[in-house]
């Protein structure tokens, strides 16, 4: 499906006029400004007193929207026959949460998960030995933006300076997939990276900076310009783990749970994306951005247990590969 088409589906999906979208743009600018004079605390209360005035606000849209569940055009179904399709992937933020992966690896490798993980190359300093042995192990190394600090998309010029050198780390990293810090996007804008396939989308979540969803459950094809490939646009569809136990600090993952049954019945695409910057390994008394890594080994204990044998659970890469070949290819030959 080409942007031009998901575009038009899209546009049933909005929830916010063009005046909600210029002034949610407008308010994100005014906070990234003001971010850096804030102290942490008056920014999570500040956010925690949004979320719960939206939560209320869009209960009929979040964290299910029925109409996502439309299969796509020519959808041709999943792999193996598989009644929908596991996607995980993590985004470290912060060299404190890049401390944290041996043990998130560790957990998944045991419960027989792999997963992505996106770091941001500019914030910290990026362990060259911790990407090897990721890979060494079968997970996927994908870059998570550049500095991480909402500029990014904050106008063109930034963004294609920009593009240089994160495409500079593409080649060198030999990686095929992006994710846009705090989910700032332009689809139109990211044909300009070397990549397979972008995740800074979601199916519905209307708590993000940018809360436009692209109404879909399943990915989707962005079309390239004259000058290059287009990519595939993989959405999280599963709310994100700062979302339920910081921001809300909801206290188990009947959220997920609800949320992936929903996915299996549509035979969609559960992509779940977490931080190890927020997970608790110790077993301490959480600080105020932390929950318990439990919650993680709960849900994948969830769906081997309750879905062994009916999902295909691979890389973003992989879903991506599968998606161009399958959903763009053959159609246009057909």
């Amino acid at each position: 499906m080409s942007l031009k088409e998901e575009q038009i589906k899209r546009g049933e999906f909005s929830f916010l006029t063009e005046n909600s979208k210029a002034s949610t743009n407008l308010a994100n600018h005014f906070y990234y400004y003001l971010k850096p004079l804030m102290p942490r605390s008056v920014q999570l209360g500040l956010r925690r007193m949004l979320v719960a005035i939206k939560r209320k606000k869009y209960r009929d849209i979040w964290p299910i929207d029925e109409r996502a569940g439309k299969q796509p055009d020519g959808w041709v179904g999943w792999p193996e026959d598989k009644r929908f399709a596991l996607v995980l992937t993590h985004d470290v933020d912060t060299g404190p949460g890049q401390k944290k992966l041996p043990g998130l690896v560790s957990i998944e490798g045991e419960l027989g998960f792999k997963a992505s993980y996106n770091f941001v190359p500019e914030r910290y300093k990026v362990s060259a030995a911790l990407r090897k042995e990721i890979e060494e192990r079968g997970f996927e190394i994908g870059l998570h933006g550049l500095k991480h600090d909402g500029k990014l998309f904050r106008n063109r010029r930034i963004f294609l300076r920009r593009a240089v050198r994160i495409n500079d780390y593409m080649k060198k990293w030999r990686i095929q997939g992006f994710r846009s810090p705090a989910m700032h996007h332009n689809l139109k804008w990211i044909l300009e990276l070397d990549i397979k396939y972008d995740a800074s989308t979601f199916d519905t979540d209307p708590f993000e900076p940018k809360p436009e969803g692209c109404g879909t459950i399943f990915p989707f094809w962005v079309e390239g310009n004259s000058l290059g490939e287009g990519y595939v646009e993989l959405p999280y569809t599963l709310p994100q783990d700062f979302t339920l136990f910081v921001l809300m600090k909801e206290r188990n993952i009947n959220i997920w749970k609800r949320k992936l049954d929903w996915i299996a019945e549509k035979g969609g695409m559960a992509l779940l994306n977490t931080h190890p910057d927020y997970m608790n390994f110790d077993g301490k008394k959480l600080d105020k951005e932390e929950y318990p890594v439990r919650y993680y080994k709960d849900f994948l204990s969830y769906v081997k247990d309750r879905y062994d044998g009916q999902y295909w659970h691979v890389l973003p890469r992989d879903i991506a590969r599968f998606w161009k070949e399958n959903m763009v290819e053959k159609r246009t030959e057909d």
